[in-house]
């Protein structure tokens, strides 16, 4: 795989664009639409290789393999009028978008592959969710920090709706700090500290020997103050909660 086409050059994009450019060794060929102007112009100044197009249907054209990363629901404006030949590629990174309807909207018999990739992708460390399984686009995805292929299009709207708590989790932790600052703690002191506590929580998900159960509890002594604010924050009435909200994303998704 020598060149590679992104449409929509937003967050996600640049990311991907960044890893395959930062990893040392050969990389392939990075072809940007115009969409997404002023980040595109930076990544092509930064990279070699990287250049911006006059035009989608010129990604399409330069490239083996075509991501599309424009919001769900600018696809059909952003897309209208492409002519993509069988022997590309598309990698669709549009949540909510089946692989049915991108195939109407681009009239193409090409592969179309559905994939979740998270901005980690510029560190090389992300887990890729892709669908149905691509050996080019898994191939592509292991060098982003790995795939994990799965094997329908209804497994991934679940790992999709995953992916919609990222922000919660921040949000979470700006909680923390706005807490600890209404009891006098300097901002920046608590926002250090908390930023401190959840990189190291972070570090011991890669201990993969232990299940995620095991991890909180390995994390909290029997009536100590961990089990104190799960018990009573996160009980039965918040789980049930946040799986609610997970139902109803899903059933947007699907």
């Amino acid at each position: 795989m020598q060149r590679i086409g992104v449409i929509g050059v937003g967050e996600i994009g640049r990311a991907i664009v960044e890893g395959l450019r930062s990893g040392g060794g050969a990389s392939p060929q990075v072809f940007l639409s115009p969409r997404g102007a002023r980040v595109a112009a930076k990544l092509s100044e930064r990279f070699e290789g990287v250049r911006v197009c006059a035009d989608n249907q010129e990604v399409v054209d330069r490239s083996e393999v075509v991501i599309v990363a424009v919001r769900r629901q600018d696809h059909r404006e952003a897309l209208a009028g492409l002519t993509v030949d069988d022997d590309r590629t598309v990698v669709t990174l549009m949540a909510g978008v089946a692989i049915d309807d991108l195939r109407r909207t681009l009239a193409t018999g090409a592969p179309i592959v559905r994939a979740i990739p998270l901005p980690a992708v510029r560190e090389r460390r992300s887990v890729t969710v892709t669908c149905p399984s691509h050996p080019v686009v898994d191939a592509l995805f292991d060098q982003l920090g790995g795939a994990l292929p799965v094997a329908d299009e209804d497994a991934f709207n679940v790992f999709s709706a995953l992916t919609g708590t990222l922000t919660t989790h921040y949000a979470y932790l700006a909680t923390l700090t706005a807490w600890a600052t209404g009891h006098g703690v300097a901002p920046d002191a608590a926002e250090r500290y908390v930023r401190g506590l959840f990189r190291n929580v972070g570090r011991s998900l890669n201990d993969e020997s232990r299940s995620l159960g095991q991890l909180a509890a390995d994390h909290e002594t029997p009536g100590g103050n961990n089990e104190r604010i799960r018990t009573t924050w996160f009980g039965p009435a918040n789980a049930a909660a946040l799986e609610e909200a997970l139902d109803g994303l899903l059933s947007d998704l699907e």
